[in-house]
């Protein structure tokens, strides 16, 4: 006669007995701590791959009453979220830093919706923090999310307080050395293609874009918006043409964007820079692949999410971080002017 025994869930006592520590050392290694001996690493890895222990998450919420999640709420639809190459360098950085944490990602590609699930979800205690990238004027949704859970912004928030904390680049500031750029190169009649202005991004960087223009005592050429998007680029650069403005050089406020406007450039029988000089924003892959490649602002996006992710981190670990952290953009010289 044959029994069958079920065996037990492995305790972190036993790894601790097996590799010779504290519990206590043991609980550090598995929550990522890097106050551990290399030597205790070691033989606590090893007894955890040894024993085949698994770390029971819910215990441990249930303890500490954290989820040890965090949420990357993105009020984007899919077609932009996949499609733009910033949001993958922002995910990135802010995966790099969570994976030296106990902390999971979800992400959420959310909308506007006040039966939304993503705020029920949020709400519910499902998560302990959230950030949030590429919001709008109209996302208010996220402020029933930042009611209940400490928020963290990517970019400066479209309603500042005093209490947000916020993660960003020097928009304005790159939107003005992008423009200075085209003006010392000795062009003088600059558009613009901007983002939208429900977004402080897009505001800002017309902002930088009109501030250097008035620095150097130019008037404004024309002024068309293309929603951050490579056919709203296209569609901008259409309608500036067809309304007969004649810049000599455009600051267009994406790199995607840009790759809209160097194809209706092209099809216009205008060549880049000959007859038009474009500067572009993000120093994305798109950059290096079109043609001409795209002088353009470089905003560090993988250190934004990591900083945003390290911001959070420390409200959820009872620090004070610093509600404001500013970024710097880099200016990056290619073929297009």
């Amino acid at each position: 006669m044959s029994t069958d025994v079920a065996r037990q869930a492995v305790t972190i006592e036993e790894v601790a007995a097996t590799a010779g520590v504290s519990r206590s050392t043991v609980s550090r290694v598995v929550n990522g701590s890097t106050a551990v001996s290399p030597e205790a690493l070691e033989a606590v890895t090893k007894a955890i791959a040894e024993l085949n222990y698994v770390p029971n998450r819910a215990a441990r919420s249930l303890a500490s009453q954290k989820t040890h999640a965090i949420a990357l709420i993105v009020p984007e639809d899919t077609t932009r979220f996949f499609g733009d190459p910033f949001f993958a360098a922002i995910v990135s950085g802010i995966n790099s830093r969570l994976s030296r944490s106990d902390y999971v990602l979800n992400l959420f590609i959310a909308s506007d919706d006040p039966g939304d699930k993503t705020t029920s979800y949020v709400r519910s205690g499902a998560v302990d923090g959230a950030i949030v990238v590429s919001h709008h004027t109209s996302d208010t949704f996220i402020d029933r999310i930042a009611s209940v859970v400490p928020v963290v912004y990517g970019g400066r928030p479209v309603r500042e307080r005093e209490r947000d904390y916020y993660v960003d680049v020097d928009n304005a500031r790159g939107a003005f050395d992008a423009t200075a750029y085209l003006i010392e190169s000795g062009r003088s009649r600059i558009a613009t293609i901007a983002g939208p202005l429900s977004m402080p991004a897009g505001v800002d960087r017309l902002r930088g874009y009109r501030d250097a223009l008035k620095a150097f005592h130019l008037e404004e050429v024309a002024v068309e918006d293309g929603n951050f998007t490579a056919d709203g680029g296209a569609e901008a650069m259409r309608r500036m043409l067809e309304s007969g403005a004649k810049p000599d050089a455009i600051f267009v406020a994406s790199d995607l964007m840009a790759r809209g406007v160097l194809t209706v450039l092209a099809s216009a029988g205008l060549r880049v820079p000959e007859d038009v000089a474009v500067v572009g924003f993000d120093d994305s892959p798109v950059a290096t692949s079109v043609t001409p490649s795209l002088t353009t602002v470089r905003q560090p996006s993988f250190a934004q999410g990591e900083r945003m992710a390290t911001v959070l981190l420390d409200i959820l670990a009872g620090r004070h971080p610093r509600h404001v952290t500013i970024l710097e953009t880099e200016l990056v010289v290619r073929d297009s002017v």
